[in-house]
């Protein structure tokens, strides 16, 4: 079963430490509307300001709506498999294979 949009949102902002407030400060968003986001069924979310939020969280808008890996077509199959279990992963892991991975470029 797939993790509605809102929690993937919740997850990323706590990951991050976020509260509602400072997420909404830092993406140019109201409060209410991150909170109806993590909150209503189904949200409904403007593009712009997606891409605003997801910045703000290290992510992308398709890993926030679980857009699924499988729709990308250039990727290897083992490299779909990976991503597919990173998505997976609670965001502060997924943080932490990112800082390992930013360590190979040093």
């Amino acid at each position: 079963m797939t993790t509605p949009m809102g929690d993937r949102i919740n997850a990323a902002r706590k990951a991050k430490g976020f509260t509602l407030d400072q997420l909404a400060e830092k993406s140019g968003c109201s409060k209410s509307y991150i909170w109806e986001l993590e909150n209503k069924n189904p949200p409904r979310p403007s593009a712009d300001k997606l891409a605003s939020i997801a910045e703000v969280l290290g992510t992308t808008v398709d890993v926030l709506i679980g857009t699924p890996i499988n729709n990308v077509a250039d990727l290897k199959p083992e490299d779909k498999v990976f991503f597919r279990k990173f998505s997976g992963l609670d965001p502060a892991k997924q943080d932490t294979i990112r800082k390992m991975i930013d360590l190979w470029d040093d």
